[in-house]
C-alpha cells in the first residue's frame, strides 16, 4: 500500500466528485481532511457518554448505510474511519482522563481507567468492526485500491 499523501490538495477537492483521487490509507488517515465527507460526518462525532456514544455511532453507521446504498466507496471509508476514530479517542480519554498520553518531558502518564469511556469506546468499538466487516465495503475496499492504488 503506498503512503498516504498529505501533500494533496484537500482544501479544493471535492472527493465525491474525485473518488479517484481518495486514498484508503492506514487505519484514520486523512479523516479530518476529506471533504465533503468530513463536514458531513464530524458534526454526529461524539462519546463524551455511553448514552451519546451510542447516538453518534449509530448515526455514522446509517450514514455508512446510505453511502453504501448510493455506492460510494469513499464515503463508506470515511464513515468507518469515523468509527474507529471513535474507539481510539475514547480509548484514549478512557486510559488518560485527560487525552494525553505523555507529559510535557514525554514520559508516559499513568493509566486511569474510565468506566464510562470504556463503555463509550466499545459501542463505537463494535458499530467499526460491523462496518470493517461488511462484505460490500471489503469488495469495494478491493476494486477502488486496485483501480486507484
Amino acid at each position: 500500500m503506498p503512503d498516504f499523501n498529505y501533500e494533496q490538495d484537500f482544501e479544493h477537492t471535492d472527493f465525491r466528485k474525485h473518488p479517484e483521487r481518495y486514498q484508503v490509507g492506514k487505519g484514520e488517515q486523512g479523516v479530518l481532511l476529506v471533504e465533503p465527507y468530513k463536514s458531513e460526518l464530524l458534526p454526529h462525532w461524539r462519546f463524551k457518554t455511553p448514552d451519546i456514544a451510542r447516538e453518534s455511532a449509530e448515526t455514522i453507521y446509517q450514514m455508512f448505510l446510505a453511502y453504501k446504498a448510493q455506492g460510494d466507496f469513499v464515503g463508506m471509508d470515511m464513515a468507518r474511519k469515523y468509527l474507529q476514530m471513535g474507539y481510539t479517542r475514547a480509548r484514549r480519554y478512557a486510559n488518560h482522563k485527560s487525552g494525553r498520553k505523555y507529559d510535557a518531558e514525554g514520559n508516559q502518564l499513568p493509566r486511569e481507567q474510565d468506566p464510562v469511556k470504556v463503555e463509550s469506546a466499545a459501542i463505537f468499538y463494535e458499530k467499526y468492526v460491523q462496518a470493517r466487516n461488511d462484505p460490500d465495503y471489503q469488495r469495494l475496499k478491493k476494486e477502488h485500491q486496485s483501480k486507484y492504488g
